[in-house]
């Protein structure tokens, strides 16, 4: 794709906002997916509930959902969109924590940076809570699996 085509960049190659303000609100959902690998001693720390920092999934959970509401200060030219919903998931599973996170908002722009967002500061928080037990942790694979929009009345 060409310079010329990408939206974040204007015709001399320089970075900028998207002018959105002719678009019409539409109904936007996101979901994007990720996961940290855990030993199998920090997971089984994290189901007893037993890491000295705490409730390692609520901790995660809030730090998601905090984290998409303030998607628009952390990456540059995300615009600010009024989020009417965010929801992480967290699931334990034998080998580390598979994370989800789904976004919504009535608005010109998507939601997907949201989505994304929580998912990436959930796992920097699971890390955060369980790095003085474990030094092999690994976040990997997040991606958006699906977004959406239609339109509203």
């Amino acid at each position: 794709m060409s310079a010329t085509r990408l939206t974040h960049v204007d015709g001399s190659g320089k970075a900028r906002m998207v002018d959105v303000s002719a678009k019409p609100k539409m109904r936007r959902r996101a979901l994007a997916r990720g996961r940290i690998a855990l030993s199998p001693s920090t997971i089984a720390l994290v189901r007893e509930n037993g890491i000295a920092k705490g409730d390692v999934l609520a901790v995660a959970r809030i730090a998601g959902i905090m984290a998409a509401k303030r998607t628009a200060e952390l990456i540059p030219l995300c615009h600010n969109v009024e989020i009417e919903h965010v929801e992480v998931s967290l699931s334990v599973e034998d080998d580390g924590i598979a994370i989800e996170a789904t976004s919504v908002c009535t608005d010109k722009t998507g939601i997907e940076m949201e989505a994304l967002t929580a998912v990436s500061v959930a796992a920097l928080a699971i890390w955060d809570m369980c790095k003085a037990v474990d030094k092999t942790m690994r976040i990997s694979d997040i991606v958006l699996v699906e977004k959406t929009k239609e339109a509203v009345e």
